[in-house]
């Protein structure tokens, strides 16, 4: 090696020293400082780890005093070197490198690999593996709905597909209970932040409902929310900020925001992308009552306005139907677009029109396809020049004829709503009561309290003498040992219930409330999953059961009623879900001659809730909920016409229910064909086995252990010898991850990796961001080529200057560009493909690599700049076809919508507006991008 004092160079073995000087030469040593450290090292001058930094024109470097310059000529000057720079402002400046800043990153791969910072093979090939699947990623069609861990139901995916790509979309959704319109606005949720269509989210939710969204948005799609509650705000409050703009995703609980006139203007006056409101059938309004107003009655539905002007998008989310109450529905709906939805008596003349519509289109696709006269009139008025001109269509001209109608139908875009008819597949509900004697205990059977007497006695009294207990033991006795879900309303209940059975019975179970914490939660859920070793039953309070499915259970013992019946159906809705393979059998033990018997008397006989699921329970519970009152009070009085009343308004809301059906809104709410294709997309791309090789070669680059916990199931260990200090996801313990989607559905207590879980893509964009991998030095033998031949493989990606929510990598994805270059600048590609020079080329020990590229540092630039030639020549043809893709996909949806916009009013300028300036932007991106170096191997 050729050493002069005040020379730089770089350690290879030690690269945190920074930029060191050459400080003294002493016969056969050389001792070289490196400032940054504050140390200094002596090596043997023949063999010393180092690597000299010569700076070529074009390249920037930096002074000790902070100057940024641009290389314009390299001078040797007495052993050192001068450049000739200019500087942001273009004067001309002269650096001596003795005056380059000492805390210096060699990044790039040219300076690696130039410098002989290498990398080994795996982790180059990890790279270049990384490169591959993201440009994959991005153009994927299923892209956003990759990484929920839900069931592929087909009317849940296509609401997400359907409504997850508008821009800040504006919808009701309004499926019935038990289709999972939480799981729906979750994967809308989900799809809209993973490709940056939003960034902040505000889910506001009844007190009682906190929890689920929380363990929802968390457990099924990788979303961590904060919680918001009253001890959190004012802490945050503190420090004279606004609260709400300390988190990008929040949720709160809607008293909170509706009760504190304060904490409404903080939330109003943060930025939101999108408002989730939960159970909006609770929001009052009244066209004669509007914002001005002071009537208590609407205060709700006033806040939630005041947020609904605010925010970008909007989801609402509620159970009750329209038939319910055309007001309330239109005040729904009023929220989503008030300058559409704007007069109730509009709307309700343009309602009458559909209806009539819809009952043209029943007959359409219930009967024979023939058209009558009337009916051809009607269409006409709809469809104009559209308009069938036959009476008589076959299946195609149905298709197409429906398919116009929905472009046109007024609330179609904007409400969703499937319902369990439509939808199908739910099990039978079966149940099975218990009558027992009013114990001693028990002074007073009526009456509220009386649903949950054990609240106003000792534990060791009622568990003791309370007839349900040992109802429960001897039950639980004859049906071991299939799995038992109990559901108690409170959660000092469960928890006493369940150490009685645990301790003093002997039954295996669990306990699950509010309580816990969401580890102990999954514990407790994994422990009741077993099928070998777990427990028999698991104890649920009413809140500690939201937010999960237990549908591999089919007995549920409802050890009390509760008074709210959409809570009882979300009870039986813990196994009453879509994919249940049995009957649900409802155990209900009760007290004779009590308020308990009266309540169940009235949900069994009067809303036949255990029979079969009702939307419009809680509307019919408050229409007779002070005479239910006054039955719950006297027990043993007559309540006969209480029950029959209420079966006769159940049966003609039901009635009304299904004849008022918008087969328009329920078409437009499950396109089957579309969701199956859909469907197909997200199986084929999710290819588990190539997700887990992937990964696995990650994690062992990364130095992270991982074992196998059984099939497709693995265990990962952080370890002492890690690349770096974090894996994104991967804490101090050990982490269960499994690959498959039938197994994370069922043990809730592993992470269910896939393409679009944090850890997978985090690590993914740690890989790219950093420099792993990106030089490395392999030796092969070639037949006819003669040794000590230079090929350098290159790899490069586009790059570009773009706000994420613009969505341009769809258009112009990363797109991996390799060349394979010789000295003569000849392009062999072609020849050698990439997967056969990973199989020829071998490792060399890393001493003589860096010797190596010492010898031939100056053929490296040449090779570098063969291969920058060959991808600026590949590059207009990349952004050409971004080019005519941006066209064909923004353009044309452009076109599509201000078409339908002359004949639906739900499709907003403002969406129309967003696409034309994301055309616009996105062009400008791709005109400015580039090809980047990613990586080398030499």
């Amino acid at each position: 090696m050729d050493f002069s004092v005040g020379q730089r160079w770089v350690s290879h073995t030690e690269t945190d020293l920074g930029l060191g000087i050459i400080a003294d030469i002493d016969g056969r040593l050389v001792s070289i400082s490196f400032p940054a450290a504050g140390e200094q090292r002596t090596y043997a001058n023949d063999n010393a780890p180092l690597s000299r930094i010569e700076y070529k024109p074009g390249d920037t470097i930096n002074t000790s005093d902070d100057l940024v310059c641009v290389v314009d000529e390299v001078i040797p000057y007495a052993g050192r070197l001068l450049y000739q720079c200019h500087d942001a402002d273009s004067n001309s400046q002269r650096v001596d490198e003795l005056d380059l800043n000492c805390f210096i990153e060699l990044a790039t791969p040219k300076q690696r690999l130039t410098s002989g910072q290498l990398d080994d093979l795996k982790a180059y090939q990890l790279r270049c593996e990384t490169l591959e699947h993201l440009n994959r990623l991005q153009q994927s069609p299923a892209r956003g709905l990759l990484g929920t861990r839900t069931s592929f139901l087909p009317h849940q995916i296509y609401i997400a597909y359907e409504v997850a790509q508008r821009f800040a979309p504006r919808v009701l959704l309004a499926d019935e209970v038990g289709l999972g319109k939480t799981i729906e606005a979750g994967m809308i949720l989900h799809y809209q932040l993973h490709t940056g269509m939003a960034s902040r989210v505000l889910i506001i939710v009844p007190d009682t409902l906190v929890h689920q969204w929380l363990v929802e948005m968390l457990r099924r799609f990788n979303l961590r929310f904060a919680l918001f509650n009253e001890d959190r705000l004012a802490a945050l409050s503190e420090d004279d900020t606004n609260p709400f703009e300390s988190e990008q995703l929040i949720i709160c609980s809607q008293d909170i925001l509706t009760g504190q006139a304060d904490v409404l203007a903080q939330a109003v006056a943060a930025d939101w992308d999108m408002v989730v409101v939960d159970e909006a059938h609770h929001l009052h309004w009244h066209e004669a009552n509007d914002a001005a107003d002071q009537d208590e009655r609407y205060h709700d539905y006033r806040c939630i306005e005041a947020l609904a002007l605010k925010s970008r998008g909007l989801l609402l989310l509620t159970a009750t139907p329209e038939q319910v109450g055309a007001e309330s529905h239109f005040a729904r709906l009023r929220l989503l677009d008030p300058a559409r939805f704007h007069s109730f008596a509009d709307f309700m003349n343009e309602e009458q029109g559909y209806h009539a519509l819809n009952d043209t289109l029943r007959n359409l696709l219930d009967g024979s396809g023939e058209l009558s006269a009337t009916m051809q009139e009607q269409l006409a008025t709809y469809l104009g020049a559209d308009a069938p001109e036959s009476a008589d269509l076959n299946q195609q001209e149905i298709d197409k004829l429906v398919a116009k109608l929905l472009d046109r139908h007024g609330t179609g875009r904007v409400f969703l709503r499937n319902t369990r008819a439509a939808i199908k597949g739910f099990p039978e509900r079966k149940l099975t009561t218990y009558p027992l004697a009013l114990p001693v205990l028990y002074e007073t059977p009526g009456g509220a309290d009386a649903l949950c007497p054990e609240l106003a006695v000792e534990d060791s009294e009622w568990l003791a003498q309370d007839p349900r207990v040992k109802c429960l033991i001897d039950l639980l006795n004859k049906l071991k040992p299939e799995k038992v879900l109990v559901i108690c309303a409170n959660a000092s209940t469960a928890t006493a219930l369940e150490q009685h059975l645990h301790l003093r019975v002997g039954i295996r179970s669990a306990a699950f409330y509010e309580g816990l914490s969401i580890i102990e939660r999954d514990r407790a859920a994994a422990y009741f999953a077993d099928d070998e070793m777990g427990a028999q039953v698991l104890v649920c309070s009413e809140i500690g059961s939201e937010g999960r499915n237990f549908q591999f259970a089919h007995h549920l013992v409802l050890f009390d009623l509760p008074l709210n019946p959409d809570l009882l159906e979300q009870r039986i809705g813990r196994l009453d879900r879509i994919g249940q393979t049995e009957a649900v059998n409802i155990h209900v033990p009760y007290i004779e001659d009590s308020a308990q018997q009266v309540l169940l008397e009235w949900y069994n006989h009067g809303l036949n809730i255990f029979a079969e699921s009702c939307s419009a329970a809680y509307a019919i519970y408050e229409q007779f909920a002070s005479r239910l009152d006054v039955a719950l009070h006297n027990p043993t009085g007559e309540h006969s016409s209480l029950v029959a009343d209420t079966a006769e308004h159940t049966l003609a809301v039901k009635h009304a229910m299904e004849e008022g059906r918008d087969r328009l809104i329920e078409l437009n709410s499950c396109n089957k064909a579309v969701a199956q294709d859909v469907i197909t997309l997200i199986q084929a791309e999710e290819n588990p086995t190539l997700l887990a090789g992937y990964l696995g070669r990650m994690l062992d680059t990364y130095g992270v252990d991982h074992e196998e916990h059984s099939a497709h199931a693995w265990v990962l260990h952080p370890t002492d010898h890690m690349r770096t200090s974090y894996f994104p996801g991967l804490g101090d313990e050990s982490t269960t991850v499994c690959f498959d989607r039938e197994t994370a559905l069922s043990r809730e207590d592993m992470e269910f990796v896939s393409w679009e879980h944090p850890m997978l893509a985090e690590a993914m964009a740690m890989t790219l961001e950093s420099e792993v991998g990106n030089a490395t030095v392999a030796t092969l033998k070639l037949p006819g080529v003669q040794p000590g031949t230079l090929l350098l493989e290159a790899f490069f990606s586009i790059a570009y200057v773009a706000p994420k929510f613009l969505q341009v990598d769809r258009y112009l994805p990363i797109t991996p560009f390799r060349t394979l270059v010789n000295i003569g600048g000849k392009d062999l590609s072609g020849i050698l493909k990439q997967r056969k020079l990973d199989e020829l080329c071998q490792r060399v020990k890393r001493q003589t690599a860096q010797s190596i590229v010492k010898q031939v540092r100056n053929d490296i630039e040449r090779l570098v700049g063969h291969a920058q030639g060959f991808s600026e020549q590949a590059l207009p043809k990349v952004l050409d076809t971004a080019r005519q893709r941006v066209q064909q996909m923004l353009g044309a949806e452009v076109d599509r919508l201000r078409q339908l916009q002359v004949n639906n009013a739900s499709i907003r300028n403002a969406e129309i507006e967003h696409l034309e300036h994301q055309l616009g932007a996105c062009q400008q991106a791709i005109s400015d991008a580039r090809f980047e170096l990613q990586a080398l191997r030499l």
